[in-house]
């Protein structure tokens, strides 16, 4: 069995001790015999398929062992086996990105994306996605600049069905591409652009900062998803001959990690890639990193409450020398409480964020300085300019520590080995070292770079690339206010769109697949693989505190929580948001030392200690190497027991939360989330605020609130701790003594005295977003309390066809068929004493009424017949067999014990939902979920341009009730507060 074989930062020193004298066989002798049993692999290996090299990684101090393969058709195959969960991730990684695309047709890799989702000769419209959830599987694609990849995660006898549907869309799509595809896809990605960049505060900012950046004709110009005029010019055969060009097997990789047989796996590679003929030869882009003569300063208004500045520096590009170099000065200048610029801007109140990052991309790389600035301080981004730039200058006084890099290197160190938890996380890492590097064990060479630096290096490459050197200047500020900005823009982007690309009527080059097999057929997976729930360690600690631990022996890393009864539910009336200022406040200083000061020693230990809100709980986690665990759990302590509460620190998060609440209220997922919140549970009860509260609510809160209640919960109510842990029980135990020595107590909930708003009849709850690009549409009604062996886990079952999956009936609607939106789900929202059950999605602005309609058709349809015998049995398969990847990570082990803890759950509920999915018939679920649902009582609440859409929704002939941007209802301009509000007693 190969795991992930990571030996951390001193193994290089255990492992030459060890080899002094204890290796009878000679470096000529062993290499003599890796040879011969790389002849001997490659004669057992199936035609057309050549051993290229194999890695064990044992000289490594953090390797993934892999064998790598070449086809004749020039595939690139890695295999990594683990077979420590009873998985597979394959990822196919196409080496072409938005930087190979022609001015003026930008957007046609991000559009292949789409598209290859599609359907492709053997696999019908929507069936890629349908196939994979069925089987228990995930799967999604994403676009960057330099690449697009594909991959899915399955229960391992799934394999050579992926196998099949990948090497189906690599080698015969294009006969399946139809005009109606392309037009549906169009729509869909201008839904994708309209969520996520119109309709997004400073979503524009990125591709206005490219094209300042990089000259006209650059391939980083233009943005990944394109400019939509491009889209709407290209035509089918444009696309075609685009896939024609790049997405040929020789300029891919094919990565498969898991519980695979090597053999078998290869013989299925050579049946489904092997007949697909090569495309033309790809040759690597040349290295173009931006080139500035002078500052170029522009200007960007958006629907914001927070003007920012974002300030970007050409450096060199990904894998050169001074990479690892520049992203230590990046870390030095603004990542984290200690850093540079946090210290000067944010610290003092002078902005609400402030960070730096060095972004590597294949051609280009470039440090980026962004500043969130804060109205309350009175300054302007023209100040916050001249503060970054006093922070360079800083810097250049100051010079590199050894501590710095310390810090630097643990973090870097630690970030490596969490990422490696998961086999998606070591496929994905092979992949891009394959794709980028040419080799899929770059990942040590790397590491070796990086724990290299020295403060010289640092030095070097700050005066080189970033001192006095010129910059882009982006000042994003509010609709009408330019004169807000940094400086007068003194720079317009263009771009030139040639006349004729030369191919206008040129006959498509297609290379016809010959098969000696019928493609068409789809595999027949084996065996479903038998799915162990984890071992779980269920204790107490001294003080009887439960304790539920699992074993992680997959990287040496361990993972505290512990989990306190309290949460925003318990919010006194009119503090709402004040349990999530109190935890921000103890991510602050404490007693002992700055913030500042801690956030440097849990960098030296390359640890994180987060403390977090939750609607019923708050939870203090730790995560750290296991190396470090006796040095961080003190830390841990420190944060939970000993949080100064500073005035200083009070005024500036309460100040900067407020600002923060006034920039959600330009989001319209934000203003949604209240409006849906305050006609579902009642204005002022404590769970329909934001978490964060309100800018009103969070205005009344004092230091003496937080400190008062702190007092009522920390650290009385801690009610357990989970521990994902890569060490022996016994040591876990020993560590967490000092939450074993707390003195706990039940915590005595005062009932809400709630009259729950009732739902009669279906009423329109419109939030007017003057300008907006989409509407966010939620429709909800009452649900179920959470019951994970009852009535709740029978109606999430029923829910599947209707909402909860991609090819759920809602989703096929609005997003596939008519092209409304970019995506649409439907789903239950279980707490211990209520429930919910909601729609959301965010549509076409002129689609409103549209999409309200067909949602609601949906809902009727669903309650009046149920789902089909075909719907019942897809339901079944894709959640029987998601048990396979249920439990693989650290992460997911955790959040089966928080489940457990949180409902005070049998430790194998989930064997026994798994019993309640094979026992449960049809008939019962239909009638679980057609009891629940009410289409003729829901509460519909839209978010969007009201002058633009209100018309067409009244058209629906149902009530409209207009809400302020903070939920309450509108009378005379004024905002309106229920008489029948929510208080605790």
């Amino acid at each position: 069995m190969h795991r992930t074989k990571i030996a951390l930062i001193f193994a290089s020193a255990l492992l030459v001790a060890c080899s002094k004298g204890t290796d009878p066989e000679s470096p000529q002798t062993s290499a003599t015999s890796e040879a011969s049993a790389e002849v001997m692999q490659q004669a057992s290996l199936p035609p057309g398929i050549t051993l290229i090299e194999t890695f064990d990684g044992d000289d490594a101090e953090i390797a993934i062992p892999y064998s790598k393969y070449k086809l004749d058709n020039g595939l690139t195959v890695v295999l990594h086996e683990d077979n420590s969960d009873p998985l597979v991730h394959v990822d196919v990684t196409y080496h072409v990105g938005s930087n190979r695309e022609d001015p003026g047709r930008s957007g046609f890799a991000h559009f292949f994306e789409h598209m290859m989702f599609q359907g492709s000769v053997n696999v019908a419209d929507e069936e890629h996605f349908r196939i994979i959830t069925e089987a228990g599987g995930s799967m999604n694609g994403t676009t960057n600049t330099d690449r697009t990849n594909y991959y899915q995660t399955v229960p391992a006898n799934q394999l050579e069905t992926v196998l099949w549907l990948e090497s189906d869309r690599m080698g015969v799509f294009l006969d399946a591409v139809t005009q109606e595809k392309f037009e549906v896809q169009r729509a869909t990605v201008k839904n994708e652009r309209g969520q996520r960049v119109d309709n997004r505060p400073y979503g524009r900012a990125l591709e206005t900062m490219y094209a300042t950046t990089y000259p006209d004709g650059h391939p980083y110009s233009w943005p990944v998803i394109g400019w939509m005029e491009d889209l709407d010019r290209a035509d089918l055969n444009d696309l075609k001959r685009f896939f024609l060009r790049w997405y040929g097997p020789n300029n891919a990789v094919l990565t498969i990690g898991g519980d695979v047989d090597k053999a078998k796996t290869l013989e299925w590679v050579a049946k489904y890639f092997g007949p697909i003929p090569a495309g033309p030869e790809v040759e690597n882009l040349p290295k173009q990193p931006a080139k500035l003569d002078a500052d170029r300063y522009v200007t960007l208004e958006d629907n914001i409450h927070l003007p920012a500045l974002a300030m970007m520096v050409p450096t060199v590009y990904y894998g050169h020398e001074d990479e690892p170099a520049l992203d230590a000065a990046a870390a030095i200048l603004g990542q984290g409480q200690d850093s540079m610029l946090y210290q000067r801007l944010v610290q003092t109140g002078r902005a609400v964020s402030a960070s730096v990052s060095h972004s590597c991309k294949e051609l280009a790389c470039e440090m980026w300085f962004i500043v969130i600035q804060n109205p309350a301080s009175g300054e302007t981004l023209a100040e916050m300019e001249q503060a970054v730039r006093d922070t360079l200058t800083e810097f250049a006084s100051r010079g590199v520590t050894e501590d710095d890099l310390v810090k630097f290197k643990a973090g870097y160190e630690s970030s490596r080995v969490f990422g490696l938890q998961s086999v998606s996380g070591k496929v994905s890492t092979l992949a891009a070292f394959e794709t980028f590097t040419g080799s899929p064990k770059g990942i040590d060479e790397e590491i070796k770079a990086y724990l290299s630096v020295a403060t010289d290096d640092v030095t070097r490459v700050f005066e080189e690339y970033i001192a006095k050197q010129p910059a882009v200047l982006l000042s994003v500020v509010p609709n009408g206010k330019p004169e807000m900005a940094a400086a007068e823009q003194n720079y317009q982007w263009k771009r030139t769109i040639p006349e004729t690309y030369g191919d206008d009527g040129e006959a498509l080059a297609l290379r016809p697949v010959k098969d000696t097999f019928d493609r068409s057929v789809q595999p027949t997976p084996g065996v479903n693989p038998q799915v162990e729930l984890p071992e779980i360690q269920d204790g107490k600690l001294e003080n009887g505190v439960r304790l539920l631990a699992v074993t992680n022996d997959e990287t040496p890393t361990v993972t505290v929580r512990a989990v306190f009864d309290f949460g925003q539910r318990d919010e006194p009336r009119g503090k709402a948001g004040l349990t999530s200022l109190m935890t921000s406040l103890m991510s602050e200083a404490t007693t002992e030392r700055s913030a500042a000061e801690f956030t440097e020693a849990l960098k030296r230990l390359g640890a994180s200690v987060s403390v977090n809100s939750g609607q019923y709980e708050t939870t203090v986690t730790l995560n750290v190497l296991a190396k470090h665990l006796d040095t961080a759990v003190p830390l841990m302590m420190e944060r939970i027991l000993k949080p100064a509460f500073s005035e200083e620190d009070f005024n500036r998060i309460k100040q900067q939360t407020i600002e923060g609440l006034q920039q959600a209220r330009k989001t319209p997922q934000g203003l949604a989330t209240r409006a849906v919140g305050a006609v579902m549970r009642g204005a002022e009860h404590p769970l329909s605020f934001p978490d964060a509260g309100l800018p009103d609510t969070v205005e009344q809160i004092t230091l003496n609130d937080v400190k008062q209640y702190y007092k009522a919960h920390f650290p009385a109510h801690l009610s357990g701790v989970t521990v994902s842990t890569s060490v022996p029980h016994e040591k876990i135990i020993k560590s967490l003594e000092g939450l074993a020595k707390l003195k706990t107590a039940q915590p005595v909930r005062p009932a809400i005295a709630l009259q729950k708003p009732e739902i009669n009849g279906r009423t329109v709850y419109l939030v007017n977003k003057e300008g907006a690009a989409q509407s966010s549409l939620r429709v909800a009604q009452h649900g179920l309390p959470y019951d994970a062996l009852g009535d709740y886990y029978l109606a999430y079952l029923g829910n599947f066809p209707l909402g909860g999956n991609f090819n759920s009936r809602i989703n096929l609607n609005l997003r596939e068929d008519k092209g409304y939106t970019y995506g649409a789900r439907s789903y239950l929202i279980g707490e211990p004493q209520e429930g919910q059950y909601m729609m959301s999605s965010e549509v076409k602005k002129e689609t409103t009424a549209d999409a309200l309609h067909e949602v609601i058709k949906e809902f009727a349809k669903y309650d009046s017949e149920g789902m089909t015998e075909s719907e019942f049995n897809y339901l079944r398969s894709a959640i029987g067999q998601q048990e396979a990847r249920k439990y693989e990570t650290p992460g997911d082990k955790l959040s089966l014990l928080n489940n457990i803890l949180r409902y005070d759950l049998p430790l194998d509920y989930r064997s026994q939902q798994g019993a309640m999915l094979k026992e449960t018939d049809r008939k019962t679920l239909n009638k679980v979920i057609t009891d629940m649902l009410e289409p003729e009582n829901m509460a519909i609440v839209v978010v969007g341009d009201a002058a633009n859409i209100r018309e067409s929704i009244a058209e629906l002939g149902m009530p409209i009730v207009e809400l302020d941007e903070d939920g309450y209802v509108k009378k005379n301009d004024q905002a309106e507060q229920s008489e029948d509000a929510a208080s605790l007693n």
